[in-house]
């Protein structure tokens, strides 16, 4: 695994300011949530991690990361199995040998037998957990989640919150996680990052003790749920 370091990084589309001297670290095998309004340069942020994007100053070290965007990107003419594959082929696994590898965990992501499937016949807690397959299978100890659960309902996002819990408990990374959930970053992360609107800097960091996996019960989680909205109350535009 490994960590990531952001110091002092600023970006600009023009005259559009979207990050300003931001700097947070994700420890080796933790969990970051970054928590802000819309366009705070949440998105920008993972890009320029997952070395999609260059700082206009400051400096991104660690990784290699692998993005996972808030859509599911999955490839519509192929299968659950081959599009989890995919970074496999990327690298030159013939399909015989890539398949293979990723069949072994369609039974630990709940998605055993469908893996003939294509993503049209697949419900969308399904084809986040290929998603989220594929991303794994990428090999990078740096995974980039961006708002991996926003498209789907109340009652799916709260059951892929709780497996996502588990799979990371089972297969740790280095984790920064973009969302608008404050309940979801206390759920699953070490420390929530809160970013002002744009353009994107931190106004306040809050750790969550209680260890992982956890349920939105637990008192740490209450308290970073409450501590995230007064620091996010702090900027009259923030909002969740």
């Amino acid at each position: 695994m490994s960590e990531i370091e952001v110091q002092g990084v600023s970006r600009r589309y023009g005259d559009v300011a979207a990050l300003s001297d931001l700097s947070l670290r994700v420890p080796d095998g933790e969990i970051v949530a970054v928590v802000g309004p819309s366009g705070c340069g949440k998105t920008t942020l993972l890009e320029l991690v997952c070395g999609l994007q260059a700082p206009d100053s400051g400096t991104v070290a660690g990784g290699p990361a692998t993005l996972m965007p808030q859509r599911d990107a999955l490839l519509p003419w192929l299968s659950a199995l081959d599009n989890a594959a995919l970074p496999l082929r990327i690298k030159g696994t013939g399909r015989d040998a890539a398949r293979a590898e990723a069949a072994p965990y369609f039974p630990a992501f709940g998605i055993e037998g469908f893996e003939r499937s294509r993503p049209a016949q697949l419900s969308g807690g399904m084809r986040q957990r290929v998603a989220f397959l594929r991303t794994l299978l990428a090999g990078t100890p740096v995974l980039c989640l961006d708002e991996p659960f926003g498209a789907l309902d109340a009652l799916t996002r709260l059951q892929m919150q709780d497996w996502l819990a588990r799979t990371l408990e089972a297969q740790p990374r280095t984790v920064l996680l973009v969302t608008h959930d404050v309940e979801e970053a206390a759920v699953l992360a070490d420390e929530i990052v809160i970013l002002a609107p744009r353009p994107g800097r931190v106004v306040a960091r809050l750790d969550v003790d209680t260890p992982r996996p956890r349920r939105r019960t637990d008192d740490a989680v209450v308290q970073a749920v409450a501590g995230s909205l007064a620091a996010l109350g702090l900027e009259q535009e923030a909002r969740v």
